[in-house]
């Protein structure tokens, strides 16, 4: 009857599954139980054996047997506090096995701080407890542990995804802001690319807040660093709702719109080119409205009339005004104040002649005197880009300063210009 007084021990335990693979479904544990003491700890002699018989249990993976001879073993009286975590470990990594993760973080949690896992094992047993926690939907757990291991510096970027996916799923969408943004201002500290799954993250949090300022500046940061169009659309399609009280500044929206190629609605086509006439631009009004017809925006029958009798209210004044420019430059170099010049490069600007655009614009913010300095570098920094001087037009959009909504937008040119 040898085996009823075998001692067990971390040694012979851990030997039970060495060379097995990692639990390829979950990942969460490891091919051993890990145990403390490297052999000094043994067994109490009335457990050698349940616990002899489930470690061969385990060995020829007949994981319900090791179960039962371990739950056996549980009811054992005067069992040893190192008889308890040979029994904890063997039915964490048993229950594992069986893929029963909600007993497995039983096990585990109760072997975590009693005295017997060596502090090398804790790093992995924490990162268990975290994803096991995940699996089963303790989510309140799943970022205890998942904190515990970020504050202790074991935490691999997929666990502290695991962390701020489980802020999420409870609800609490402050604490995914939160914890979220930390990790991506991190990145960006570091000079790394945000991972977009944060981006997200973040952009998901602010909407659940109803935080229509920080939707902008998440759908900013996503754009930044994953331009893709839906992005730049969802961004500006946000922005152009918040500038819908002001004309100036929802046309400048569209400008934008129009240039990353994400204006897609024929209403949104029919107002740009309508801001654009009021604002003394018939040229881009008329090229936004051909653009529209070009792309086949409008598709039924009174959108098309609607705006076909639009195109041609604005290619009258634009015929009228493309030849008159050359004496309306004159006038406004002339001119005390910059007003004009601005109005010109602003003409210049929507027949596409750039260069001229820019010069005039230019000359306005020389002179002074406007109603809006503010708007006029948003549109030399336009004109700039579109005349191919990113350098310039960089330098221009940095200087736009003083209205929230320009300098988001002017950041944004900024950005597209990079990304172009």
């Amino acid at each position: 009857m040898r085996n009823t007084t075998m001692k067990v021990t971390a040694l012979s335990i851990r030997a039970l599954a060495a060379g097995a693979a990692i639990i390829a479904a979950a990942g969460l544990v490891s091919a051993t139980p890990a145990f403390a003491a490297e052999g000094k700890q043994t067994n109490s002699a009335k457990l050698g054996k349940p616990l002899t018989e489930a470690h061969n249990d385990l060995n020829a993976k007949r994981y319900a047997d090791a179960i039962a001879k371990l739950r056996e073993a549980e009811g054992i009286p005067g069992k040893t506090p190192y008889d308890q975590h040979l029994i904890n470990d063997m039915l964490g990594f048993a229950y594992a096995r069986t893929q029963n993760y909600a007993e497995a973080a039983k096990a585990w949690e109760a072997e975590l701080d009693d005295g017997f896992t060596p502090q090398s094992e804790i790093p992995t047993r924490v990162r268990q407890l975290a994803e096991a926690n995940y699996q089963i939907k303790n989510y309140d757990k799943a970022i205890e542990f998942g904190n515990r291991a970020i504050k202790g510096g074991f935490a691999d970027e997929e666990l502290r995804t695991l962390v701020g996916q489980a802020y999420y799923l409870k609800g609490d969408w402050k604490d995914t802001l939160r914890f979220e943004e930390s990790l991506v201002d991190d990145k960006i500290k570091n000079g790394q690319t945000p991972k977009n799954e944060s981006l997200q993250l973040v952009l998901s949090a602010c909407v659940k807040l109803n935080d229509s300022a920080c939707e902008t500046r998440a759908l900013e940061k996503i754009v930044t660093y994953y331009p893709k169009p839906d992005y730049w659309y969802q961004l500006l399609y946000t922005m152009r709702q918040q500038t819908s009280g002001n004309d100036a500044n929802t046309l400048q929206t569209y400008r934008l719109m129009l240039e990353v190629d994400v204006l897609k609605s024929p209403e949104d086509y029919t107002e740009a080119a309508q801001l654009a006439l009021e604002a003394g631009s018939p040229g881009e009004a008329q090229h936004i409205l051909e653009r529209g017809f070009a792309k086949g925006v409008f598709t039924d029958q009174r959108a098309k009339s609607k705006n076909q009798r639009l195109l041609e209210t604005a290619k009258k004044p634009a015929a009228t005004d493309q030849a008159s420019l050359p004496k309306i430059e004159k006038d406004a170099d002339a001119a005390p104040t910059g007003v004009k010049n601005v109005g010109v490069g602003l003409a210049y600007l929507g027949y596409g002649q750039y260069d001229k655009a820019a010069d005039q614009i230019s000359k306005g913010l020389t002179k002074g005197g406007l109603r809006n300095e503010t708007e006029a570098r948003l549109l030399l920094g336009i004109a700039q880009l579109k005349a191919g001087h990113k350098e310039d037009a960089t330098k221009s959009f940095h200087a736009v300063k003083g209205d929230p909504s320009l300098e988001r937008l002017a950041n944004l040119w900024s950005l597209h210009a990079k990304q172009a």
